[in-house]
């Protein structure tokens, strides 16, 4: 039996202890790098792209020679204007990525002592980056699309003869949505929260290029892509696999999203669901990176980010 991923060294090449242990200087000296890999980590204007800057000693920030502009490192990034020191945020980025279920806000702010509010804002913030940073083209070659509903959870009555059918939508609390996940295989996972599964058949068609072969399963809205695609169905209540047509992956990414639901956040649902899905969406499409690639990637992603319009002063309601 072979090893699980997970288990193996090539897996482990990120250490928590050697970024907790890091000074200020090489927690910024990393943020630099990462930020401004095309300068090697020289500053660079986020105003009006000048290399040339004054370096402050009364303050960490950097002074433009341009245009006179004060900003740190962190300026116009996804943490602009945070409050925790540098190599906390590293750290918080080290956690989120070793938690290969997801990772709970109430936990984070445990590991690193901070507010339970700071953790909230830190962690939808890296979530933020991720959406922003996942596949934009369109999917080809073979793409497996399905749907799975979430929230909206109405409790059924006590007595059997007081229950009713909660399956249909009077007797739903109206707060049901649905993820739509379109995931090519061995290639990029793209998700969207639609009001019902039968309204992403339009965002298929927006995001997989024609020519490519859709798998899906035998739920009647997905006959309206026959029209478009080749289709191949499958029939769950008599295999998983068929013919070659499966939804084994788009299964696959459910299934994870499902266990951090129901093992990690307990409750995903309502506005920032489409967080959640993104979030497991890139979980699903690096399970194969070791931890300090993935590092790399989610820090990479959200110093390329904008400033956060969502949370940059979410508890302040400035957002």
């Amino acid at each position: 039996m072979s090893q699980h991923f997970l288990l193996s060294p090539v897996a482990k090449t990120l250490s928590l202890t050697k970024v907790i242990r890091m000074s200020d200087d090489e927690a910024r000296m990393i943020f630099r790098k990462v930020r401004w890999a095309e300068t090697d980590g020289e500053p660079v204007c986020p105003k009006c792209g000048c290399y040339e800057s004054y370096d402050l000693a009364t303050r960490q920030v950097f002074k433009c020679k341009g245009c006179g502009k004060q900003y740190s490192i962190t300026s116009g990034t996804i943490f602009h204007g945070r409050k925790l020191q540098v190599r906390d945020i590293l750290a918080a980025i080290a956690i989120f990525i070793n938690g290969a279920k997801g990772y709970s806000a109430l936990q984070l702010s445990r590991d690193l002592c901070i507010d339970y509010k700071s953790a909230f804002v830190m962690l939808h913030k890296l979530r933020e980056a991720i959406g922003l940073a996942q596949h934009q083209g369109t999917l080809s070659g073979e793409v497996e699309v399905d749907g799975a509903y979430f929230g909206g959870y109405v409790k059924p009555a006590n007595e059997r003869k007081d229950r009713k059918d909660r399956r249909k939508r009077v007797n739903q609390s109206g707060k049901r949505q649905s993820v739509i996940v379109m995931r090519e295989r061995q290639g990029s996972t793209k998700t969207a929260v639609t009001p019902t599964e039968a309204h992403g058949v339009n965002l298929i068609g927006q995001n997989v290029a024609q020519g490519s072969t859709v798998h899906a399963d035998e739920a009647s809205h997905w006959d309206k892509l026959e029209a478009r695609y080749p289709i191949k169905r499958i029939n769950h209540q008599e295999a998983y696999s068929k013919d070659g047509a499966c939804t084994n992956q788009a299964e696959s990414y459910f299934s994870r999203l499902r266990r951090s639901e129901i093992g990690v956040h307990h409750h995903i649902a309502g506005k920032y669901l489409q967080a959640y899905a993104s979030e497991m969406a890139f979980r699903e499409d690096a399970r194969r990176e070791s931890n300090g690639t993935q590092f790399l990637m989610l820090t990479g992603a959200s110093l390329g980010a904008p400033k956060s319009e969502t949370f940059c002063g979410y508890w302040q309601r400035r957002s």
